[in-house]
């Protein structure tokens, strides 16, 4: 018996280039560790909750089958082909923003380009994960950086929920020695640390896969939250977060936004810029010990 249904009829539509197409499988549990290894086509494997979604860069119908067999706990629930770009939301090039240049690693002689010298050039390679850069909040965050290191250079830096690790990657290029990068993602996980790799950053820059809530309790001076609002909500009223000395909060809608502050208003504490690009707002602030 098929599990997995009829089979779309994709095998000619692949391109050259990295990710031109996906083949993701949608299966109820978790993939448990068998000491079976995934064909080199599985780009990842994504979970939420008790989901997940198989990635593929070719059609694996009878791969995910013999998976299914040897997991029995697994159930297959529905399959979806789509381009690359259209799951990241958008055609991923090399761009810039403010002292950043951020160039995808299949565009790496971008990088030789850079003849005055004055940016800072950053290799991104995405995968699944959000975080190119492109997203209003991301941006927020960046400028929110560059405002901070230019005022003062920080040893330690915590980036909670870090995605791709862009951040965390642009704490470390202006100057930070100790950056922590976590996220409760797997994949996000090891796709950070996979481009902390591709940027020789792994001197500075440490890959966790954590709660937030757990890994605010590092020392540091500088915390980054661009996460999803309920986590950041338990982050602000952490005494964790409190014995930081600044802190960048963003990825927070009006609404959001506003209990945020309401709740930071508590607390002995300055909000020193806010940045509002059309729903997204960005709060940096420092920490009055």
């Amino acid at each position: 018996m098929n599990r997995l249904g009829n089979q779309p009829n994709n095998q000619d539509i692949f391109g050259a280039g990295p990710y031109q197409e996906l083949f993701i499988y949608y299966l109820k549990g978790r993939l448990k560790a068998d000491g079976k290894t995934l064909p080199d086509n599985c780009i990842g494997n994504w979970e939420e909750e008790e989901d997940s979604f198989l990635f593929f860069s070719r059609p694996a119908f009878e791969q995910v089958e013999n998976l299914l067999g040897r997991q029995p706990h697994l159930s297959y629930i529905d399959s979806y082909h789509m381009p690359y770009d259209q799951w990241l939301g958008e055609v991923f090039s090399t761009f810039e923003h403010g002292k950043f240049r951020i160039i995808p690693p299949w565009e790496v002689s971008c990088e030789k380009n850079d003849t005055n010298g004055e940016k800072i050039s950053i290799l991104l390679d995405p995968g699944l994960v959000f975080g190119t850069g492109t997203h209003p909040s991301t941006r927020d965050c960046l400028d929110a950086l560059e405002l901070a290191t230019g005022l003062k250079r920080f040893n330690t830096v915590l980036d909670l929920g870090t995605g791709t690790g862009l951040l965390a990657l642009a704490a470390a290029k202006l100057g930070s020695r100790c950056v922590v990068a976590a996220d409760l993602n797997f994949l996000a996980a090891k796709t950070a640390e996979r481009n902390v790799r591709l940027n020789h950053l792994q001197n500075r820059v440490a890959t966790i896969q954590g709660r937030a809530e757990d890994i605010i309790a590092y020392p540091a001076d500088l915390v980054i939250a661009n996460i999803h609002y309920n986590v950041m909500r338990q982050l602000v009223t952490d005494r964790s977060f409190l014995a930081k000395k600044r802190f960048i909060l963003s990825g927070l809608l009006r609404s959001e936004a506003r209990d945020i502050t309401s709740i930071l208003a508590r607390h002995p504490l300055k909000i020193i810029k806010q940045w509002t690009e059309g729903i997204w707002y960005t709060f940096y602030g420092r920490i009055k010990l």
